[in-house]
């Protein structure tokens, strides 16, 4: 096995229909991941230690940190101890702006705002998406991209464990696809290598294997991702805040069908 593969082999005991025996089985790795901002721990993550540099820009530009990609002048990963350390350097202005507003945050690979010290900390308030493109019927499109993701899921063929989050092309074509055991830290993962090859996030969409939650919708509208399509299903959250953002939420995303879920304003 390749070191930062994301997956490790592990001896396991197979038992069906009464007989078993000893084997081994591939496991998606989780580790601890520090983001290190100007020399100031901001959070712990748990993810699949892969693409690394791509998750740290995505999380900062997600998560509101920085505005934009120019704001990023430097990133490291390190292994440390029993996880990994990435250091980034950002733009003063928002290095200090960060700190007006820290938190403390004890990620875990499931839950996009854990460690926020209030509710008052929650943003519910999404920036306006704009894309000319979404005037047409999109299922095709999102047929399309159904049809392929399965293709480009490496690391779920290998462990049956991880979640994808892929960039698409306005006919569905999956330009490409990056896995995590979080869901946002897969579209982290995505948003970061976007960002750092200068892709206009406006011309695409991204389409994921997991539920539509609220974390999810709030970064692509961060980002002005117009379309956000999901193989599960929403939250109530997520389409109230894709309707605020006028992002296109599609769920239950098949080869055969799709739900679109922002149709009516949210007062």
């Amino acid at each position: 096995m390749a070191a930062h593969s994301g997956y490790e082999t592990r001896p396991v005991r197979r038992r069906r229909a009464g007989s078993g025996g000893p084997g081994t089985d591939s496991v998606a790795q989780e580790a601890p991941v520090a983001l290190v901002i100007n020399g100031i721990s901001h959070a712990v993550m748990m993810a699949t230690p892969t693409d690394l540099e791509q998750f740290a820009a995505g999380f900062v530009l997600t998560e509101g940190v920085v505005g934009s990609r120019s704001d990023i002048y430097d990133i490291e990963v390190r292994e440390h101890g029993a996880g990994y350390e990435v250091d980034l350097v950002v733009a003063q202005q928002c290095f200090m702006q960060m700190k007006d507003k820290r938190r403390a945050m004890a990620g875990r690979s499931g839950c996009g705002v854990c460690g926020i010290e209030s509710l008052s900390m929650l943003d519910l308030a999404p920036e306006p998406v704009e894309a000319p493109w979404l005037g047409r019927d999109v299922a095709p499109a999102v047929a399309a991209a159904a049809r392929e993701l399965g293709r480009h899921q490496e690391l779920m063929r290998a462990t049956g464990g991880v979640h994808a989050a892929a960039w698409c092309a306005p006919d569905g074509t999956i330009q490409r696809v990056y896995e995590d055991v979080g869901r946002h830290n897969a579209l982290d993962k995505l948003i970061g290598a976007l960002a750092l090859q200068g892709q206009d996030m406006r011309d695409g969409f991204v389409f994921m294997s997991s539920r539509a939650s609220y974390e999810l919708a709030r970064k692509a509208a961060r980002m002005g991702i117009p379309m956000l399509a999901t193989i599960s299903a929403p939250s109530s959250l997520a389409i109230d805040i894709a309707t605020r953002a006028g992002l296109k939420l599609v769920s239950f995303c098949r080869q055969d069908g799709c739900v679109e879920y922002t149709l009516l304003s949210v007062d």
